[in-house]
């Protein structure tokens, strides 16, 4: 099946081709030769070789005859390739393509003994952060069946033998679940509560193994149709669900029931093995089975590369379902969203902040939150890095104020917020050196820090000051001096990225790394800040699995979603490896690192339809069967084509992507999601902030006019004044007949904060005035 019908390309193989058509035998350019194997006495070896009868004078005579013909066939296909190309590269966002691309594979990166990875798997699902009956890679070589708190107990189903592998006898890959029953939930609207879709339960938990089975690209599976089982299945149709043969399939939300004292009784302890490290071979090929021989069989290490000695874990958490919990808030799962933003602050962080609010069960619909609720409130950590990725932390910069003085920041801390929206202060040294596993060694790889899927941008050691020499300062306040050309400096400087051909790599780059960092060391999620949610994130905070999500059509990772858990031991592995291989954390590179070390069951790619369902479109895939709203290039978020462009104002939020969690638009942080209204629109209440807006219009405006005719003006220079705009309003008549996506959806949110609107899930904002 082609791209088209959204399936991986089909090989030859699966062709079937018609050859009746052939009158006469064709040029055999190739003839058998049989070599006989030393050894082997009734069987020969058949090779290929050139038939050197089809190079015969009559032969070429005749292809001299036709090179004319052959010529001009040879130029057309030519000409209509590089058609093909140029065609295919409009349109699309070329400025990340260095960054889009499978990193430069330089060979194996595995450190760690197989001893190590079994110790990581053993302390990852007895902390219960494998709630799945996915089985355990062979390759890992387990000797004695684990036991899983956050699976429930199943009888052990015996495999015919014809199913078995050749060591199944020696090695385990399947836990013995000893926790709570599932309940399966049928979410839905009730009447006469049908308009909007009912909160997620407390509590309650998304099933991926349900989840991978409808929404898997590997699988086949369409974003179309994963998406409606996202829906109907999280109660988001409210008052639109048809009729179908059988649902029951579709409900991948469940709550944890603890056992009683009877039914713990009743689970009797998994048989276990040796728990020694196994010494047999763990490939299948060569040498007698049962041979001793080095427990790292199997296993390739990084070259160059020594192996770890040593892999120090914390103790092993007590798995607690939340029904069991004191509190709503499991200390040991915080409810926590990070973001890392870096330089002024715009549009783009603050629709990120906006949909949070309209989406998360903040409790803003309440006077306050109530003492007894069984809700663990959500908070959002947005971590600003005031200056150049590559400077160091300016510790006489007063964040506070600068946010203050930004109309996007300003609404924000106003006090209703508080305690939900916490702005912190990014310093690239004191997070690196919060890292227990890479503190004492990181500053060894300072040069080379900023390392994102083998791209570089060295940040040198001071160096005498010459004409040649631009300076910097590092990580570590150290003077640095890096390049020799006023593009090194400018790239070194940037904060954000501005246009398609200035983005800021620096910042890329460390956001690769920030995300670990601030998962590693806090717990919680991690977003991209060219995210907006989609939907309250309840059940995904009860799965107690790591996850990021899949990049497009590609078995790779994509950490614009990042989920971890504090100091766990897939971190320490992380982040030991990605020191061994020069601190890179591009995901594709984490990709690797959790393949070489058969680690990814316990990073669970997600389907990308959750996070991203425009993806696959994008790349042009499933395009015989898009979802909606049908985007082929992300620009079409902003810049939505004519022929769909009824759709944003007539289907509102309820029609973009319903089912999906999240959705990532791509960068394009130069594009204002609002042309027409380029400033937060919230009503009286933040006039202020809002007047300061108009005044940055107004002076972006003189200075781009006062370039066009080849003067300058100052700041203040202008024949008009603030106050001759309309107090909220931009010029009439400058906005759009069809409102793009992006619009709608920031007029929606900013809607809801001035309070003409409720939430998604039909909850009013009170102010407590």
């Amino acid at each position: 099946m082609s791209k088209e019908a959204g399936h991986l390309p089909l090989s030859a193989a699966d062709g079937k081709f018609d050859r009746s058509h052939k009158s006469h035998p064709s040029i055999q350019w190739t003839r058998p030769h049989f070599v006989a194997i030393p050894g082997v006495h009734n069987r020969r070896l058949r090779i290929y070789l050139p038939n050197l009868a089809s190079f015969n004078p009559l032969r070429i005579s005749k292809l001299r005859r036709k090179r004319g013909p052959l010529f001009i066939s040879f130029a057309c296909l030519a000409v209509f390739l590089t058609v093909l190309l140029v065609t295919k590269s409009l349109g699309r966002s070329d400025w990340n393509s260095d960054w889009s691309n499978d990193p430069t594979d330089d060979g194996p990166t595995l450190v760690f003994h197989r001893k190590h990875l079994q110790q990581i798997w053993k302390w990852e699902i007895e902390s219960g952060h494998y709630p799945s009956r996915a089985s355990v890679p062979l390759e890992i070589g387990l000797t004695e069946t684990l036991v899983n708190p956050a699976l429930p107990h199943k009888p052990p189903a015996l495999k015919p033998s014809r199913y078995l592998s050749p060591d199944s006898d020696n090695f385990v890959v399947d836990t013995h679940g000893v926790g709570p029953k599932r309940v399966y939930l049928d979410l839905q609207s009730h009447p006469p509560n049908v308009a909007y879709p009912p909160r997620p339960v407390p509590g309650s938990v998304a099933d991926m193994d349900e989840i991978m089975k409808h929404c898997d690209f590997s699988a086949n599976k369409y974003v179309r149709d994963c998406l409606e089982v996202l829906r109907i299945g999280g109660g988001l149709d409210n008052g639109q669900r048809y009729r179908r043969e059988n649902m029951d399939d579709w409900k991948y939300i469940y709550l944890e029931q603890p056992l009683n004292a009877t039914e713990r009784a009743a689970i009797h302890d998994p048989p276990r093995k040796s728990s020694q490290p196994s010494m047999r071979r763990i490939t299948k090929q060569g040498g007698k089975k049962g041979a001793v021989v080095d427990p790292d069989e199997g296993l390739t290490k990084k070259i160059g590369s020594e192996w770890e000695e040593q892999l120090v874990l914390s103790p092993t958490l007590d798995y607690r379902p939340t029904a069991t919990l004191e509190k709503p808030c499991d200390p040991e799962n915080p409810k926590v969203f990070h973001m890392f933003w870096t330089g002024s602050f715009t549009d783009k962080p603050y629709l990120a902040l906006m949909s949070f609010l309209y989406t998360q069960n903040t409790g803003l619909h309440l006077k306050e939150w109530p003492s007894d609720s069984k809700v663990c409130r959500p908070q959002f950590w947005l971590w600003i890095n005031p200056g150049p990725a590559a400077n160091a932390h300016n510790p006489t910069a007063d964040m506070f104020e600068q946010l203050k003085q930004s109309p996007w920041a300003a609404p924000f801390l106003h006090p209703r917020f508080k305690g939900i929206i916490q702005f912190k202060r990014w310093n690239t040294t004191e997070q690196l050196d919060g890292i227990p596993e890479i503190k004492h060694e990181w500053r060894a790889l300072q040069e080379s820090l900023f390392n994102s899927g083998g791209h570089i941008i060295s940040v040198k050691k001071k160096e005498p000051a010459t004409t040649a020499n631009v300076t910097s300062t590092a990580a570590d306040g150290s003077t640095t001096a890096t390049g020799s050309s006023e593009e090194d400096d400018e790239i070194l400087n940037r904060t954000g990225s501005k246009s398609a051909s200035s983005y800021d790599r620096l910042s890329v780059i460390l956001s690769d790394m920030a995300r670990f960092v601030l998962c590693h060391r806090f717990g919680g999620v991690y977003l991209d800040a060219d995210t907006i949610f989609l939907r309250d994130w309840e059940e995904l905070w009860g799965w107690k699995g790591a996850f990021a999500y899949r990049w497009s059509r590609l078995p790779n990772y994509n950490t614009a979603v990042l989920r971890m858990h504090r100091n766990s031991a897939l971190g320490s592995f992380l982040f030991r490896t990605a020191l061994k291989n020069g601190l890179d954390f591009h995901p594709m590179t984490v990709t690797r690192y959790t393949q070489d070390a058969h680690l990814q069951g316990l990073l669970l790619r997600l389907p990308d339809a959750l996070f991203d369902s425009a993806w696959l479109n994008t790349e042009e895939y499933q395009r015989d069967r898009p979802p909606q709203p049908y985007f082929t290039k992300f620009q079409d978020f902003f810049d939505t084509p004519d022929q769909t462009s009824g759709s944003p104002q007539a289907l509102g939020f309820r029609g973009f992507f319903r089912g999906a969690y999240s959705y990532h638009f791509h960068n394009f942080w130069w594009k204002p999601f609002d042309p027409a209204r380029n400033f937060p629109d919230l009503g009286p209440r933040f006039a202020k902030t809002e007047q300061i807006a108009h005044e940055n219009l107004r002076k972006a405006k003189a200075a781009a006019l006062a370039g066009a005719a080849g003067t300058t003006t100052s700041p203040g220079d202008s024949s008009s004044s603030a106050n001759d705009e309309p107090e909220f309003a931009t010029t009439p008549g400058n906005d759009k007949r069809d409102l793009d996506w992006s619009t709608v959806m920031k007029r929606t949110f900013e809607a809801y904060i001035r309070g003409e609107t409720p939430n998604m899930y039909g909850e009013w904002l009170d102010w407590v005035e």
